[in-house]
């Protein structure tokens, strides 16, 4: 079995426990090898709260590990939530492990003042 479809049936088994709705919506991170993106999805009405990635250009401006990128994404994403009023999500890893720059979003977030 391939990589890939390793990590799908990973995915399909945390979304099967793992949902958003309007109140405390799905932190959903997505890492490709260069950048990281993460959203808050309200899953009731299959809507993005709030977006945030490394390709923002006041993150992708600076000279930083991915690592450290990583987490600003994470305290991007808690500074635009608390701006809607939301404080608190679930945290979904994508079906990647929870280490590495996915750990750093959630750290990041964490310390914006999302609470999951």
């Amino acid at each position: 079995m391939g990589k890939l479809i390793q990590r799908q049936k990973i995915r399909y088994r945390i979304r099967k426990k793992v949902v958003g709705t309007a109140v405390k919506p799905r932190l959903a991170v997505y890492r490709s090898n260069a950048d990281i993106y993460a959203q808050l999805i309200d899953d009731d009405n299959g809507v993005t709260l709030v977006a945030a990635s490394s390709r923002d250009k006041d993150i992708a401006a600076q000279k930083i590990t991915k690592t450290e990128k990583s987490k600003l994404v994470g305290a991007a994403v808690a500074t635009k939530a608390l701006a809607l009023g939301l404080s608190g999500c679930v945290f979904d890893r994508g079906g990647n492990l929870y280490h590495g720059r996915v750990k750093s979003v959630a750290d990041g977030a964490r310390e914006g003042g999302l609470q999951f």
